[in-house]
């Protein structure tokens, strides 16, 4: 006997929902190595290093993001790449900023190809 089907669908409206408080993080599907957040960080990101690599999808807000080294301005419909262990944060963004945060492959990270 199986459970539940798993969630193949998300709205942003229906995980912003989800949020305590209406900011903060919550884990709205996964699938093997795969694992999509829902993140609307609200005045400071508070991030450390993750321990797999992550892609961000911005839905809305725009900011700064702050990637190693880099710096650099983002809005909506940037994608951005995170290398597992890389220090990173969002800084200087709006009230209204969200997220998709996509966590995938081993800890430690992919190869470089």
């Amino acid at each position: 006997m199986s459970g539940p089907a798993p969630k193949r669908r998300v709205r942003l409206d229906e995980a912003i929902g989800h949020l305590p408080g209406g900011a903060g993080f919550a884990t709205m599907l996964s699938h093997g190595s795969l694992e999509v957040e829902i993140f609307a960080p609200r005045d400071v990101d508070t991030q450390t290093p993750h321990r797999r690599d992550e892609l961000y999808v911005v839905m809305r807000g725009a900011g700064w993001f702050v990637n190693g080294e880099e710096r650099h301005p983002f809005g909506p419909g940037d994608v951005l790449f995170v290398s597992a262990g890389v220090p990173h944060r969002f800084e200087e963004f709006t009230d209204d900023f969200a997220t998709w945060v996509v966590f995938y492959g081993p800890e430690g990270g992919e190869a470089d190809t």
